[in-house]
């Protein structure tokens, strides 16, 4: 979970180490993504469990069901799909450790996680649905939820690069545009891409842990065919 970031957020600002965190990591990525395989995805969730293999087969058919339609029914079907069937629950209760973020197969394999999961696992499936990579971003926020605030993360779905961002989110089960999420106050955002993008005024802990983090789940994903 967020909850040491959550305690920080009040209190940082960004400082030039972000800036070079961020030539870092684009200067390291090699190019766009390339075409997910669907037969290896299979094979890996196999090996891992029945459960992580029925919950695989049944992601697989639904990107395949909406490979032809246009973003708008990609995006409620990818949304829809890890709102019902994935629990929420914080990193410790699942991995025994305060913040980890896993890849598409693990989160199956589990059947719960927290926000970082279900951004990473929708963020991927729609690349494979046939959204491209460019237009989604996923996006650190800070949630007003009652009275506190938490560190949160969405994904962010731009139509068109100045368009209002779509957000998609585990806290509620509709798509809502950004202005119709008064609750949520955004930080940073990422994406595959290469894109590093600071946010407001504030940063989300220490970026380079955030970018160690997504970076090993690039790793993570490519492994098991996504990309």
């Amino acid at each position: 979970m967020l909850n040491r970031v959550a305690r920080r957020l009040s209190k940082l600002a960004v400082r030039r180490g972000v800036l070079r965190v961020f030539i870092c990591f684009v200067l390291a990525w090699t190019g766009p993504l390339l075409a997910w395989d669907a037969p290896k995805i299979l094979a890996k969730a196999q090996k891992m469990s029945t459960a992580t293999s029925t919950r695989a087969q049944a992601l697989l058919g639904e990107i395949a069901e909406v490979s032809d339609q246009d973003d708008e029914i990609r995006l409620k079907a990818i949304n829809s799909f890890f709102n019902r069937r994935i629990l929420y629950r914080d990193d410790q209760e699942t991995w025994g450790q305060v913040d980890y973020w896993s890849s598409p197969l693990e989160l199956m394999a589990k059947g719960q996680g927290d926000c970082e999961d279900y951004a990473i696992a929708k963020y991927f499936s729609l690349i494979a649905s046939g959204v491209s990579g460019a237009k989604m971003r996923l996006v650190y926020v800070r949630a007003q939820l009652g009275a506190a605030v938490q560190a949160h993360m969405v994904l962010a779905y731009y139509a068109t690069p100045n368009a209002e961002p779509l957000i998609l989110d585990n806290l509620i089960t509709d798509i809502r545009p950004a202005g119709r999420r008064p609750d949520l106050v955004p930080v940073f955002s990422f994406s595959a891409e290469g894109l590093w993008q600071g946010v407001g005024t504030t940063s989300a802990g220490d970026p380079a842990a955030r970018l160690s983090r997504w970076r090993d789940v690039l790793v993570k994903v490519k492994a098991e065919g996504w990309w």
